[in-house]
């Protein structure tokens, strides 16, 4: 018996041939990750990129124009002051710069310490991942660059990102996580970006390398890498500035309260790095409590430098036998929603402070921030060597440290775990 073909599905295979037909051609190749950070972060990709095609959308191009003029505006008003305080002062580098509780924040940690051979980020927000963006619809990129837009707002109104946006706003579509940032700000401090590798730490505090990140495992159903009992996962981007020697970023997404931290791995990891330089501010006070001594311990002792704002490191754990201060802008105290981390040796210590030409922290507006430099070396031997900028601090008793501990637990309850839940 012959087939007969009904008459309307003639013209719908038709139509399908003529649209394949006409659809622009999609290069076989994939994206190079520097070509995605490009495209990402509004910068145009390289003229062979099958990522070249997609520039011409206008929600690209507008997208470009927002990130140029928000980029030109914090390097006119924050950026090229952190670099010049950093000329200034942060003269004694170190190969490796250590910044927890920093989310995606690359930005300022390559303001402060441009010349690191190895950055480690560390906060809750996911890893993440980057798709073919080749394979993605216009509507669904369209969405994607304005959801990169938006998650960047804080950091750019206030110098902090705020954790609980960050929650949803790098937990979903297909562009997730702090990845997507972090090219971002690689692409528009002038880098190259030549590899990513995602992967965990073992209990070596070894980063091993995870094959097929983020494809489901057929077993938990979950993406590869995502199980909590097993390290910090983490990514490695290898990359450059201009023909300049190569660095490393790596971003763990890990619990840095005590007991996670040592199960993750991740201060294991740490020790092994040697002398470094951190970076601390708008941590939520959190180095103030008794829950994060092992990270504090960590710091204390991995660090050759400390520059921090006053939600850092509390004044009573800098031994001045070993730590030489300085002090850079105005204490005011910390703001209303922390009001119990005042620290009155703060104010003491900040009489007389040379200014600072940028805000930071949370109390970000210009003339109210504040920075300690904490470096590790000889401390002043006579009283007519303390100054407001170069001072050793008296250590209090081990008795008032815990005191002080107990009172930030306290504090630290489901209030302020709502707006920066970095812990427990």
């Amino acid at each position: 018996m012959p087939v007969v073909t009904p008459r309307f599905i003639v013209p719908v295979v038709m139509a399908i041939a003529l649209a394949i037909s006409t659809a622009p051609a999609r290069s076989i190749d994939a994206a190079t990750v520097d070509d995605t950070a490009r495209f990402l972060a509004g910068l145009q990709p390289s003229s062979n990129s099958p990522l070249a095609a997609l520039t011409k959308d206008p929600t690209w191009l507008s997208h470009a124009r927002y990130f140029d003029s928000v980029f030109a505006r914090e390097e006119s008003t924050h950026l090229s002051k952190v670099r010049e305080f950093s000329k200034a002062y942060l003269t004694e580098k170190h190969d490796t710069m250590l910044y927890m509780f920093s989310g995606p924040d690359f930005l300022y940690a390559n303001s402060f310490f441009p010349n690191a051979s190895i950055y480690v980020l560390a906060g809750l927000e996911p890893v993440g991942e980057i798709p073919d963006l080749t394979a993605l619809s216009p509507w669904a990129i369209d969405e994607e660059l304005r959801n990169l837009e938006s998650s960047m707002d804080t950091l750019f109104s206030f110098s902090f990102f705020i954790t609980s946006k960050m929650k949803t706003q790098l937990h979903e579509g297909p562009v997730y996580g702090t990845l997507p940032v972090l090219y971002v700000f690689l692409a528009r401090t002038g880098k190259t970006i030549h590899d990513v590798n995602f992967g965990r730490l073992d209990e070596q505090g070894i980063f091993q390398i995870v094959e097929n990140w983020g494809a489901t495992n057929v077993n938990t159903k979950k993406p590869v890498g995502s199980s909590p009992r097993i390290g910090a996962s983490g990514v490695e981007i290898v990359f450059s500035e201009g023909n300049g020697p190569k660095q490393v970023l790596y971003y763990f997404s890990t619990n840095l309260a005590d007991g996670s931290v040592e199960r993750s791995g991740f201060s294991t990891f740490l020790a092994k790095l040697g002398p470094s330089d951190s970076l601390i501010k708008s941590a939520s006070y959190l180095l103030h409590s008794g829950h994060f001594a092992s990270v504090r311990k960590l710091l204390l002792d991995n660090s050759a430098t400390i520059l921090q704002d006053d939600s850092g490191i509390p004044l009573a754990y800098f031994d001045p036998r070993q730590w030489r201060l300085q002090a850079f802008g105005r204490y005011a105290g910390p703001i209303s929603m922390f009001a119990n981390f005042y620290q009155p040796r703060m104010a003491d210590l900040f009489q007389g402070a040379s200014p600072i030409e940028f805000g930071i922290g949370y109390r970000w507006r210009k003339n109210e921030s504040n920075l300690l430099l904490a470096q590790k070396g000889a401390s002043p031997t006579s009283d007519d060597q303390l100054t407001p900028n170069a001072v050793a601090t008296a250590a209090p008793s081990p008795k008032s440290r815990k005191r002080a501990e107990t009172e930030a637990t306290r504090s630290l309850g489901c209030r302020i775990a709502r707006v920066f839940p970095f812990c427990w």
